[in-house]
């Protein structure tokens, strides 16, 4: 197939690559592990994204899954300009972020009281602080392969032998930043026991994503996650659901909620903001109000609550409660994808692993120069999938099956010419 022509968005990246560090805002967004250059987009409508060059492509990134709806979604369009006039942000409490705060409330019931930030990495920082600040203590436990954002005390890679320290995964961390965090292995409730018995006066929180996606998705491990309770109950310590991802990705409400799994603090984004920057982190009423100006734990933010992005959720989550069979119905197309994927005839060699989970999917391949030879081909018909193995692609509820045939006859042309 013909390779499509991008004179227009070549130009523009190479401009921002002279104003933006990489051309970029955000390392993935490089192509960085593909080679050559990213495309850019200049709209999207629905399930596609359309380039510079007028060239549309299935969108599988979905605005890095915060675009559960599809792109510009009229419902939540609309209430955007008309929110617009009433003015950017007001540094003060308004009855929008009263309303946001209260349908998700009601959405997940054990979150009494909520705080909202302006991205997942301030979610899980402040969640964590408040963790430390209720418990008086330091240390917390994190599991392998879970991304939480890019605070530096996050940014470690689990060592060897008995939650060991960790180097840091990023230059300018320092190590001492890091010797709170314990990385352990996902799944081993045994080591998270005798961890938690060995540090238990010293342990504020463990912190876990209950389906993980930013080492390719990781499935649910129902069983794991309810041991990972009754041990966080046991030796007294906070348990952290970071639903940043999963939060009103699989059903109205947390993923924690609808596996009968109670954390003590959830930590939101993506989707609650309907394609807009935002975060939240909640819990109940005893452990929220130690937050000042209520309690001794500070956090504050100027832009937290911001009028515009609070009526583009609440637009997104009277939209997914009235839509609601558009959950089972992305799931279910995302099962379509995903074994048809798997029923074709795929070398051995090439040791290719597509794993899911509702309408979460990933790619692996042994070797990862494999999967930009893919993510290639893939480009060419006008497929778009997250421009890296370690990041998952999403389902929206504007994809339709005709869109997600067309995607598999992609896939198996791109994986021929592989």
């Amino acid at each position: 197939m013909a390779k499509r022509k991008l004179k227009n968005t070549q130009r523009l990246f190479f401009e921002a690559k002279n104003y933006l560090v990489g051309g970029v805002n955000s390392p993935v967004r490089s192509f960085c592990s593909l080679g050559g250059e990213p495309v850019l987009f200049k709209e999207g409508k629905g399930a596609y994204l359309v380039d510079y060059d007028n060239h549309r492509y299935l969108d599988y990134s979905l605005g890095w899954g915060a675009m559960i709806l599809g792109h510009a979604y009229p419902g939540v369009i609309r209430q955007i300009k008309k929110s617009l006039s009433a003015g950017l942000g007001f540094g003060a409490t308004h009855r929008s972020e009263v309303d946001l705060a209260k349908a998700i409330c009601r959405a997940i019931p054990f979150v009494e009281n909520l705080r909202f930030v302006n991205s997942g990495t301030e979610a899980v920082m402040s969640a964590l602080r408040l963790a430390r600040g209720y418990k008086r203590r330091d240390k917390i436990i994190k599991f392998t392969n879970s991304y939480h954002g890019h605070a530096d005390f996050l940014l470690a890679r689990a060592g060897s032998g008995l939650a060991s320290l960790n180097i840091p995964t990023s230059a300018g961390v320092p190590r001492a930043f890091l010797k709170d965090t314990l990385v352990l292995p996902f799944g081993d409730a045994q080591l998270l026991e005798v961890t938690l018995r060995r540090f238990k006066h010293e342990i504020a929180a463990v912190l876990v994503e209950p389906v993980g996606g930013n080492y390719g998705v990781l499935p649910l491990d129902q069983e794991f996650l309810q041991e990972t309770r009754k041990l966080t109950k046991k030796y007294s310590v906070f348990l952290i659901f970071d639903e940043v991802i999963t939060g009103f990705r699989f059903r109205f409400g947390s993923l924690g909620d609808s596996q009968g799994i109670t954390p003590d603090l959830v930590c939101l984004g993506k989707i609650i903001g309907g394609g807009l920057p935002i975060g939240a982190y909640g819990g109940s009423k005893e452990i929220m109000q130690n937050l000042a100006p209520l309690g001794k734990v500070y956090q504050a933010s100027t832009f937290a609550g911001n009028p515009i992005v609070m009526n583009a959720g609440i637009a997104t989550l009277e939209a997914l409660k009235k839509e609601s069979s558009g959950y089972q119905r992305s799931i279910a197309l995302t099962s379509r994808l995903v074994y048809a994927m798997r029923k074709l005839e795929i070398p051995a060699d090439l040791g290719l692993k597509i794993d899911f989970y509702g309408n979460m999917f990933s790619l692996r391949f042994k070797e990862r120069r494999h999967f930009a030879e893919l993510y290639r081909g893939l480009l060419k018909t006008g497929v778009y999938f997250a421009p890296s193995d370690f990041e998952s692609n999403f389902v929206s509820f504007a994809h339709t099956q005709e869109q997600i045939d067309k995607t598999i006859v992609a896939f198996k042309h791109a994986l021929t010419d592989l």
